[in-house]
């Protein structure tokens, strides 16, 4: 018999939600990147995450004879519904072992909350806002993920099928080869742009500078170039100064390039980080004991992959060539610290114009992941 639990949003309770796949689904797999369990544990409390502004959740686990099976959180964006014009409930952070009654039973509680607050969809898996884990891994499944997506056994696709979950989108990433230098091509489209268009790239040393000048701009660049993709939650002001906080203090500056005008408007921006997968895969995600050790070789050269996380563009400039000039910036500095491979974000299957950035690069599709909906 399962028993489905709503778990209080209190970090005790929170840490054994997060725990659950790490310590018990892929306490073997290879392939399987935790998050740090203190950052996942601060997305989904209420008091910590400037989210729940605009969104609502419940939690609930699955257990059998006592021992948890499975995991789901149920979400709410206001936000995003009011764009869409949508009554669209969310599920993420959605993790099960290959039962059915166990994944019906867990479906069922999300589904259940989500109708009760006047829902007629259910979409997923997608997070509170975009700078949270989406899409489910529907190929890929041998293949070692990265610190911001999803992975899940193949299983899992299988069971949002039999559910009567369709397709809502897809997106794809890319496993690309670091080249000894900037591609001829792509350097000669970039001297372009920065004798025709007159934007450069700039390097920062101090990251207290760089959040003093331009901490707030990436994030507003950010919500400019996404703002019409796919379910994008705008990011708020307080958001905003939540992000800054959190990441730009530990972003290797080198693997930073911005672009700018003469005048110092910011107009693109790309944002990479060395792989923490081993490192997170290491320390399972924990800082301690020994797990900030991992992390600090991973950060300290001891990896040969880069994580493409972001490339952001202000919507009057795509199209125009910036794309090549971050990546003119950005390989001497990749082949300097040793990279060998670069492993791309989630792209749209859609987005041709983003794929068509890595004809330069030899490169294969190695991921497809999918969001899922069903009417309510």
């Amino acid at each position: 018999m399962i028993e489905i639990k709503q778990i209080n949003p209190v970090k005790s309770e929170l840490k054994r939600f997060v725990t659950f796949p790490i310590d018990h689904l892929y306490a073997d797999s290879p392939y399987y990147v935790p998050s740090l369990v203190s950052d996942e544990v601060g997305t989904l409390n209420p008091a910590e995450n400037p989210s729940f502004d605009f969104c609502e959740a419940a939690y609930f686990m699955a257990y059998r004879d006592g021992k948890p099976v499975g995991r789901i959180a149920a979400i709410i964006n206001r936000l995003v519904n009011e764009r869409s014009g949508k009554q669209e409930g969310r599920f993420g952070f959605v993790d099960f072992i290959d039962d059915d009654e166990v994944v019906d039973a867990l479906f069922d509680a999300a589904a259940g909350w989500a109708r009760e607050k006047g829902m007629t969809c259910l979409t997923g898996p997608l997070g509170f806002t975009d700078m949270d884990l989406e899409g489910m891994l529907i190929e890929g499944f041998d293949e070692v993920s990265t610190q911001a997506t999803i992975y899940n056994y193949e299983y899992y696709p299988r069971h949002m099928e039999r559910m009567g979950f369709v397709k809502d989108v897809d997106w794809l990433e890319f496993r690309v080869k670091v080249p000894p230098e900037v591609p001829e091509k792509m350097h000669r489209v970039a001297e372009i742009v920065r004798k025709r268009v007159g934007v450069d790239t700039i390097k920062y040393t101090s990251r207290r500078k760089l959040v003093r000048d331009y901490g707030d701009a990436i994030f507003r660049l950010i919500n400019e170039a996404y703002d019409q993709l796919f379910g994008y939650s705008p990011l708020s002001d307080k958001q905003i100064k939540h992000y800054i906080k959190m990441y730009l203090p530990f972003l290797p500056l080198d693997d930073l390039s911005l672009v700018i005008k003469p005048d110092g408007e910011l107009i693109g921006v790309g944002i990479t980080l060395p792989s923490l997968s081993q490192g997170l895969i290491k320390s399972r995600g924990r800082l301690f004991p020994f797990g900030w050790w991992h992390l600090l070789k991973a950060f300290k050269g001891h990896n040969d992959v880069v994580d493409l996380l972001l490339i952001a563009v202000k919507p009057e400039y795509q199209s125009k060539g910036v794309n090549a000039l971050i990546f003119d910036d950005l390989i001497p500095c990749f082949n300097r610290f040793g990279y060998k491979w670069a492993d791309t974000g989630h792209e749209l299957e859609e987005n041709e114009r983003v794929q068509q950035q890595w004809q330069y690069f030899e490169y294969r599709q190695n991921k497809r992941r999918r969001a899922f909906t069903k009417e309510l």
